[in-house]
């Protein structure tokens, strides 16, 4: 990024002295930080010292970050960080700025949402020609590797914004090659248990984890949400999803009665995708989840370990049951603090390294603490 003129905050702020004004020192060792004088700079140092090295290395993957396939993707990704966009102007731009599961998109659409009327979408409110609404053409033979080689599988033009919320069921997708790398269980397994820790939007785009149908054709999928934000009143829950997304299309195939999605108490064998909402923290209420299935995977998505204390216990657990978990979060500077956490409680280092998930949201973050770009589900790591 060159000549960026964005309003940052000081890294200092928190301190013992006041900040003195707007952050416009940047830190000349990393360029990721900034400062509101130099004083603060200088009495930050012992701080700063440790991470300046790290994160100078991770400014240079700046372009690594911001590399997507699209028609769009300067748009959504450097134009968003350096703030001559924002996600509510870029959306918009895309005719889907708060419609429907886009809604939770951009700060003004998440505070206006109807959960009920979240609870009924099903649609991608774009046309068949945009959206991955009917099965795939052929089967999936060989492993994804990045946005390109899904939208070539899938048919779908790469001026489409369908990846925008497709990163939830990719990044599942990815998490499982990942945890079962060395093992054959996935390509022989008929049902799979995934527990899928702390949602937050995920729980208004439920209808996007029906893509999982052509990404794991066959298996019988049960995905356990777990986390705070899931509302009291959906826990216990239970959603069957048969088929996709749909698009705008009345005349579609996609609108056919079979595939529709439904809530339910009891869970639906017939449906290969059932997605169950339970509310509260994982160690609380694991013992509970695990009476009809144990988990094959646990996948935490922007998990913030180092950020939240709740994870402890939870990280712990983790290590006693010995089940793969895959977590993932907004920047490489945020899975480094988790993997110093992780490794406090379980002694180990992590089993999978932290590297960059090819399925990260192409939209970048708006008002992040540091320069560096930020994705949801950016990068992956695990234990």
């Amino acid at each position: 990024m060159k000549n960026i003129r964005v309003k940052m905050e000081c890294a200092a702020k928190g301190s013992q002295r006041r900040c003195s004004g707007s952050a416009n020192l940047r830190c000349d060792g990393c360029g990721a930080v900034f400062y509101c004088s130099a004083s603060h700079q200088i009495s930050h140092w012992n701080v700063h010292k440790e991470e300046c090295g790290r994160l100078k290395r991770q400014m240079g993957c700046v372009e690594l970050l911001n590399d997507f396939p699209f028609t769009f993707s300067r748009e959504a990704t450097y134009q968003v960080c350096e703030k001559v966009k924002t996600r509510c102007s870029f959306l918009d731009k895309l005719g889907i700025h708060r419609a429907g599961i886009w809604i939770c998109e951009c700060s003004c659409g998440s505070s206006v949402f109807s959960l009920d009327h979240l609870r009924s979408e099903k649609g991608w409110r774009l046309s068949s020609r945009l959206c991955p609404c009917k099965e795939p053409l052929s089967i999936l033979k060989k492993q994804l590797c990045s946005w390109s080689d899904y939208y070539e599988w899938r048919g779908v033009p790469l001026d489409s914004p369908v990846a925008l919320l497709l990163h939830w069921p990719l990044t599942i997708y990815q998490a499982i090659q990942l945890a079962f790398a060395k093992q054959s269980t996935i390509e022989t397994t008929d049902e799979l248990c995934i527990h899928y820790l702390g949602p937050e939007r995920e729980l208004y785009q439920t209808a996007v984890f029906g893509e999982l149908h052509s990404l794991l054709p066959g298996v019988q999928l049960h995905i356990d949400f777990v986390g705070p934000a899931v509302p009291h009143d959906r826990d216990g829950e239970t959603i069957g999803l048969y088929s996709y997304a749909q698009c705008t299309e009345a005349n579609c195939c996609c609108k056919t009665p079979k595939t529709e999605f439904s809530s339910h108490t009891n869970t639906d064998t017939s449906s290969k995708i059932t997605l169950r909402f339970h509310s509260g923290h994982y160690h609380d209420r694991y013992e509970e989840l695990t009476k009809e299935f144990l988990p094959d995977l646990i996948v935490a998505p922007n998990a913030g370990i180092a950020a939240y204390k709740s994870w402890l216990p939870t990280i712990e657990l983790i290590r006693e049951i010995e089940i793969p978990a895959v977590f993932s979060d907004y920047c490489e500077e945020a899975c480094h603090l988790a993997a110093n956490c992780i490794r406090s409680v379980t002694g180990t280092p992590l089993t999978i390294p932290v590297q960059l998930n090819p399925f990260r949201q192409p939209l970048a973050v708006e008002d992040t603490a540091l320069l560096l770009p930020c994705y949801s589900n950016c990068f992956l790591f695990g234990i």
